[in-house]
């Protein structure tokens, strides 16, 4: 058994993103450990769940939730501050900073910090346009793969969708459901991975209904004031069509290594 260390921008990405691979390694005996950069304290979210700090408390509880029906065994916050959507959020002397203002080499030493505890084999990050481009996204990706350099750690995989995938799965499902009007459904044609850079997938049909119970954890994220958001509208696809969305994750191996994944990581041929 291995240790499997996933590394995540804010909480909510854990389940939209690896839900289903920390979900099946947990079952399978593998020790998995979540690291998250930020609290998430510019997500869009309506008022009841308040702002700032408040906000950020409640998604910290949401993240806790999800991890524990995900059989996370160890949950680490870097605390860093959300930095907004386009990274706008300032630097604010006494204040967490903003992700995108963390100097790569002090965030990776931390992250490496766990990775080397936990002797990890496995991190997994973000593609390099960090899925639709958020820029704590982007930085994810530099710091987990300096973090792995740091600590040694054999096996890096980016987490990624292939773009015609989803774009595809996306027109279908807008036949039947009203997206809410910050979701742009071309957006899946430009971001993410091509289907040829996929190097695993992991197959996650036998958990999808955790899966799930971990995205509907993260209630602050699927409305906001007078709108449901795009988790909202995942969580009411009945449960063929959720099952057929969400039944794989993927993920690109950069640079190629020696050392394999875990089993559950299909190569893709």
């Amino acid at each position: 058994m291995a240790t499997l260390a996933f590394l995540h921008a804010h909480p909510d990405d854990e389940a939209l993103f690896t839900a289903g691979t920390m979900a099946r390694a947990a079952a399978e005996g593998h020790r998995v450990v979540l690291i998250v950069a930020t609290s998430g304290d510019q997500g869009l979210a309506a008022r009841a769940f308040g702002e700032g700090d408040e906000l950020a408390a409640t998604r910290l509880n949401e993240l806790q939730r999800s991890a524990d029906i995900l059989g996370v065994a160890r949950t680490e916050v870097l605390g860093y501050a959300d930095s907004g959507l386009h990274g706008e959020a300032p630097v604010i002397h006494g204040r967490p900073l903003p992700f995108v203002h963390a100097p790569i080499e002090e965030a990776a030493a931390r992250v490496a910090k766990i990775l080397s505890e936990e002797d990890a084999l496995v991190i997994t990050t973000y593609d390099p346009a960090g899925g639709y481009g958020h820029p704590d996204h982007r930085r994810v990706h530099d710091v987990g793969a300096r973090a792995a350099e740091l600590a040694g750690t054999p096996v890096v995989l980016e987490a990624t969708i292939p773009r015609d995938t989803i774009a595809r799965a996306i027109r279908v499902a807008a036949r039947f459901y009203r997206f809410p009007p910050e979701f742009d459904p071309t957006s899946f044609e430009r971001a993410y991975a091509p289907r040829g850079e996929i190097t695993h997938r992991v197959s996650v049909s036998s958990v999808i209904d955790v899966k799930r119970a971990a995205m509907a954890c993260h209630a602050s994220q699927a409305t906001a004031d007078g709108a449901d958001r795009t988790l909202a509208a995942f969580l009411r696809f009945p449960k063929p069509l959720f099952r057929a969305v969400f039944r794989r994750e993927w993920y690109v191996r950069r640079p190629f290594g020696t050392v394999p994944p875990p089993d559950l990581f299909a190569p893709v041929r």
